[in-house]
Formats: C-alpha cells, sequence, structure tokens
C-alpha cells in the first residue's frame, strides 16, 4: 500500500480564519509519527517528531501540549527515511530549498509530495510563532501580522521538519517547502523563516498519495475558500511582517 500524508483541513481554509479544532493531537498522532501544522485558534506552531507532537509558543519556547489539544491544520506522516544524504553547509533557506529540490527532481519527484527530516547543528534559524487567538473569520494574514513573534536561534543542533507540496495543489497546502524547528533538548521552536545549516544529515520520503480530514461541521462550509490569496499566504509563509 501506498505511503500517504495524512492532512487535516487545507491551507486556503486557514488563510480565511478557519481555526477550530478538527481533531485531537491524538488523533493525529494515530497517522503519523512526523510532520507539522498549528493548533486551535492558532496557539502556536506544530512540530511532529519521533511519534510527539510539540507546540512552539511566541517566544520559541517548546512544550509537550496534552493529546486533548485541539488541530485546525496540520500535515503527519509515517518517515521511514527510504533516501538518506548528508547535507554540508548551506547559509540560508534559498540553498536549502535549492539542494533539496535537486534531490527530489534525481528521483523524477517535482509533482510528488515529500516529508524530509534534517538533524545537524545551525549555526542560525530564524523563526515564529504566535500564541492562541480566539476568534474566527479573522484572515490568517492579518492575524499573524499583529500578533506573531520573530526569534533568532544560535550555534544548535535541532531538527528541521520539511514538507514539500507542488505547485498545482497550491491552496490544499502551501506549495513549495515549509519547514519547522525544533531543538535537540526539545525547549525551542517555530516556524523557519530563515536558515544556516553546517552540517546535517536528511531522511526523505516520496509520497504519491495524500489521506485528508475536512472539518464536519457547517461553519466549515460558510468559507469561501477560492478566495484565499495565494500572494497573502506566500507571505505569510515567507515573511516576517
Amino acid at each position: 500500500m501506498d505511503k500517504a500524508i495524512y492532512q487535516i483541513s487545507t491551507l486556503n481554509a486557514l488563510a480565511l480564519g478557519y481555526t477550530r479544532k478538527v481533531v485531537s493531537i491524538e488523533d493525529l498522532l494515530a497517522h503519523g509519527d512526523t510532520g507539522l501544522g498549528t493548533f486551535e485558534n492558532l496557539d502556536g506552531e506544530m512540530i511532529v517528531l519521533d511519534g510527539h507532537c510539540y507546540r512552539a509558543s511566541d517566544n520559541g519556547a517548546v512544550t509537550e501540549p496534552p493529546l486533548t489539544m485541539g488541530v485546525p491544520f496540520a500535515s503527519v506522516a509515517v518517515l521511514k527515511g527510504i533516501s538518506e544524504f548528508e547535507i554540508g553547509e548551506l547559509d540560508s533557506v534559498s540553498a536549502l530549498k535549492d539542494f533539496l529540490n535537486l534531490k527530489i527532481e534525481e528521483d523524477f519527484g517535482l509533482n510528488s509530495m515529500h516529508i524530509v527530516r534534517i538533524d545537524g547543528f545551525f549555526a542560525k534559524v530564524d523563526a515564529r510563532s504566535e500564541n492562541g487567538l480566539r476568534t474566527q473569520h479573522v484572515e490568517l494574514k492579518e492575524l499573524l501580522g499583529k500578533y506573531q513573534k520573530a526569534f533568532t536561534f544560535e550555534n544548535l543542533r535541532g531538527s528541521l521538519v520539511c514538507l514539500y507540496y507542488p505547485d498545482y495543489m497550491e491552496g490544499i497546502n502551501a506549495a513549495g517547502w515549509h519547514f519547522h524547528f525544533i531543538s535537540e533538548d526539545k525547549t525551542r521552536g517555530g516556524h523557519v523563516f530563515d536558515v544556516a545549516l553546517k552540517s546535517g544529515v536528511a531522511r526523505l520520503d516520496k509520497i504519491s498519495k495524500l489521506e485528508m480530514q475536512l472539518p464536519r461541521e457547517a461553519a466549515f462550509d460558510t468559507y469561501s475558500l477560492t478566495k484565499a490569496s495565494q500572494k497573502d499566504i506566500k507571505q505569510v509563509e515567507q515573511g516576517k511582517g
């Protein structure tokens, strides 16, 4: 059976302000041991690693939340690490994306999904997170523009969880690469804007199946998902402002 990425809701729904609980963390972890996402009411950035779910708060501090906590948007998979390779020094997130793109092109994988874990030593990680905002139908760009906080980690070991969705899946998830970081001691982390990697080891799986759990409540059907701005989504994904 083909491996699947298990996704909760869509990025367009999150971008338009659908931040209600769709499943619990416990339900999410039944479908994968590696991934990323966020929490109900946009309450921090999610990093799933080794079957544990971690929450990065708005100061970059990481905790392991209760399994009953709600998840409005996330993607997880069981990471096998079919392809494993070393990564040398890379001085930016753009350089990392270029390197990973070459790796998936080698396997003719640009139209497939990929999940990657990179364990290594990082000279710098520029990241962000946010705390819970109890509001609905307020667009993600507006919320993060007001409430997200950026921070920088330097000279530490940790892991990047990396997800790749092809361009034609834009709106279902973020097209291209999406990175979340957690330190080796599980005390610091967040959504990654930029990164400088000294050295690391990557484990990569190519995935050709997507399983999606949409929200079940009627409120989900009040959102006009095609009106989500892809320009705004890219700004949220890539920019600090």
